[in-house]
C-alpha cells in the first residue's frame, strides 16, 4: 500500500480499504463540521490518485463522520495563501472526476462550499433527508473557487445556478433530487445501507465498461452532439473486442450471472 494510503499524517480524514468488497472509503473525520483545510485538499487528491492505481479497489466512497458532511473550507486560512495557489484549488477537488473508478458521495447535514464542490465532482450523490447544499461564498465577498459554479450550472442550468450562487441560497435534499443534483434521497438512517447497496450493484458490472462509460460521459459534456456520438461509437467498437463483452454476451445467452475480470 502506498504511503499516502497508510493513514499517517492525514489532515482531517482517513482511508479504509475493504479488499474483500473491492471498496475504499475516504472518511472526513473532523466533526462536528468536518472543515476542509488547504493541506487536506492536496492530500485528498493524492489519495484519489493512489486508490485509482490500487488493483484491489473497484469502488470509492466519500463520506464523513457525524451529522454533517462538511460546512466548507477553513475560511481564515485563505488569507494566508497566495493568489497563485488559490487559482489552482479546483484541480485538487476535481480528483474524483479524473478518477477512472466510480466514486460515490454519501452526504448528510451541512454540505457547503468545498464540501459541496467535492461532492459535485463525484459520480453519484446519495443524500440523507437532512442534507443542505449551498455555495455561500458571496457572503464572504467571494465566488466558488473549486469548480462549483460550472459543475452546478451544467447540472441545473444557468437560472438555478445564478439563484443559488448569487444569493448564497441553501437547498434541501428534496430540491437537490428534483433538480438532478442528487442521485437518490433517503431517510437519514438509511444512508449507509443505500450506499452499500449501490457499491454492490456497481461491482456487478464490467470494470472496463464502467471506466469507459465514466470517461465518455465526462468528455461528452465538452463535445458537440455529433462529436459525442462519434466518440461513443469508437468506444463501443473497442469494447467489442474485450473479454468482458464476450463474457457478458455468453452469460446472457446461457442465462447466468456474468463473471467480469476487467479486460
Amino acid at each position: 500500500m502506498s504511503d499516502i494510503l497508510s493513514g499517517e499524517g492525514h489532515d482531517g480524514f482517513h482511508v479504509e480499504i475493504d479488499a474483500a468488497r473491492e471498496r475504499a472509503d475516504i472518511i472526513l473525520d473532523r466533526p462536528p463540521l468536518n472543515i476542509i483545510s488547504i493541506t487536506q485538499r492536496d492530500q485528498l487528491r493524492r489519495v484519489f490518485e493512489a486508490l485509482d492505481a490500487n488493483d484491489t479497489v473497484r469502488i470509492i466512497v466519500l463520506r464523513a463522520e457525524g451529522q454533517n458532511f462538511s460546512s466548507g473550507g477553513n475560511i481564515a486560512g485563505f488569507l494566508n495563501e497566495t493568489p497563485e495557489k488559490l487559482t489552482k484549488l479546483a484541480w485538487n477537488i476535481a480528483a474524483p472526476t479524473r478518477c477512472a473508478k466510480p466514486v460515490i458521495a454519501a452526504n448528510r447535514g451541512y454540505c457547503f462550499g468545498v464540501g459541496f464542490e467535492l461532492s459535485l465532482a463525484c459520480d453519484f450523490r446519495i443524500v440523507s433527508e437532512t442534507v443542505q447544499y449551498a455555495l455561500p461564498e458571496q457572503r464572504l465577498g467571494q465566488i466558488p473557487g473549486s469548480g462549483g459554479s460550472p459543475r452546478l450550472q451544467s447540472m441545473v442550468g444557468i437560472t438555478r445556478a445564478k439563484d443559488l450562487i448569487m444569493r448564497a441560497k441553501r437547498i434541501s435534499a428534496e430540491q437537490a433530487l428534483a433538480w438532478g443534483i442528487a442521485t437518490e434521497r433517503v431517510a437519514d438512517g438509511d444512508l449507509e445501507k443505500t450506499t452499500d447497496a449501490l457499491v454492490n450493484e456497481l461491482r456487478g458490472f464490467s470494470p472496463l465498461a464502467q471506466r469507459t462509460a465514466k470517461r465518455l460521459l465526462n468528455e461528452a459534456e465538452d463535445l458537440s452532439l455529433s462529436m459525442a456520438i462519434e466518440a461513443e461509437g469508437q468506444n463501443y467498437g473497442r469494447l467489442r473486442a474485450s473479454d468482458d463483452y464476450r463474457e457478458g454476451v455468453t452469460a446472457f445467452t446461457e442465462k447466468r450471472k456474468p463473471k467480469f475480470n476487467g479486460t
